[in-house]
């Protein structure tokens, strides 16, 4: 009988001949009836899909359909993994349907709809465009070929974005460096939120600035309703910075600060981290109280952030205290400190 013969041996009679004929049909119809119950299966909806893969695959596995039914299972198992969201698997039976039958339209279609899913663009426009020369016609295909073609648009604007903040981010990490600024952690993100210097066409850097009013910010004084003694005049107050305050930043954080808010935003990995003389450095936090220096009002604001003690928390922050108010003999003695 065929069914003892070694593998790789001829039938030599007649016998073996019709046993291995007999065989390969009943292959070929339970191959067959695999395929109807897998698309029965799909009809039926979500609760069956695997039972459809499963049935598909059992076809395959008869290797008894010619290539290019087989590839129309491959492709059908293509569909299903489609419909659960099994994109790479989907891609893979694509790709099994069409090496074996390369005019199987559906399989270009489910291959490309695989690629978009997994935002391959490259590789879904061009199954998308194998697909439409197989099947100028398709009405399908053009359409996934035109949301393909949108998607990679809007890649590429999303990329040139990404590009145009990363370079305006390294230039104004290059100014900050040049000006040989010292940048901190950030104060009061509650406040100033994505608040940045900016760096205009002329090289002139121009930066936001937080005024604070340390008597208002103090938990023991009831906040201002607004300054009715009128001890907040212009001739009687006087600006502050808080000297030593932090530790210096690295370029590559200080980059990674200028990029929040942008179209980098996501992006995981900037670049190694570069170190400065001061990276890491903490200033003297003097026996543990603050050090307030008053601010020259007629000095520029590049003059002030130049001091060798003055590390600006991302936004200079300057406090505003009244010489009149009954606060400013705390805060000149050093026995008021910013609130956590």
């Amino acid at each position: 009988m065929a069914l003892w013969m070694e593998t790789g041996s001829e039938p030599k009679t007649e016998t073996e001949i019709a046993d291995l004929q007999a065989i390969s049909a009943l292959k070929e119809s339970t191959a067959l009836e695999l395929k109807e119950q897998g698309n029965e299966f799909v009809k039926k909806g979500k609760k069956h899909y695997s039972e459809a893969i499963d049935c598909y695959s059992r076809a395959i596995n008869q290797k008894a359909l010619n290539d290019q039914d087989t590839s129309v299972l491959f492709s059908n198992t293509a569909h299903v993994n489609l419909l659960l969201g099994n994109y790479r698997r989907a891609l893979s039976d694509s790709q099994d349907a069409i090496k074996l039958f390369p005019a199987n339209v559906k399989a270009y279609y489910r291959a490309a709809k695989a690629c978009l899913s997994l935002q391959l663009l490259s590789e879904a426009k061009s199954y998308s465009e194998s697909g439409i020369e197989k099947d100028p016609s398709n009405k399908e295909l053009k359409k996934l070929a035109e949301q393909i073609d949108l998607k990679k648009l809007e890649q590429e604007q999303r990329e040139a974005q990404v590009s145009k903040a990363f370079v305006e981010a390294k230039v104004l990490v290059s100014a900050i460096k040049d000006r040989r600024l010292k940048i901190g952690k950030a104060l009061y993100r509650e406040l100033t939120g994505l608040r940045k210097p900016v760096l205009d066409r002329n090289g002139i850097l121009h930066w936001p600035v937080l005024l604070l009013y340390a008597e208002v910010m103090s938990k023991s004084s009831p906040p201002l309703p607004w300054d009715k003694e009128n001890h907040y005049t212009r001739d009687a107050i006087e600006l502050y910075y808080e000297a030593g305050s932090g530790v210096c930043l690295s370029m590559t954080k200080i980059l990674r600060y200028l990029l929040e808010g942008t179209a980098v935003s996501n992006v995981q990995s900037i670049g190694e981290e570069e170190k400065d003389a001061t990276d890491g450095s903490p200033y003297s936090s003097f026996a543990g109280s603050s050090k307030w220096v008053t601010v020259n009002e007629k000095r520029t604001l590049h003059d002030v952030l130049k001091e060798a003690n003055f590390i600006i928390p991302m936004i200079p922050v300057f406090y505003v205290v009244s010489k009149r108010s009954g606060f400013y003999k705390d805060f000149s003695t050093g026995k008021w400190t910013p609130p956590v």
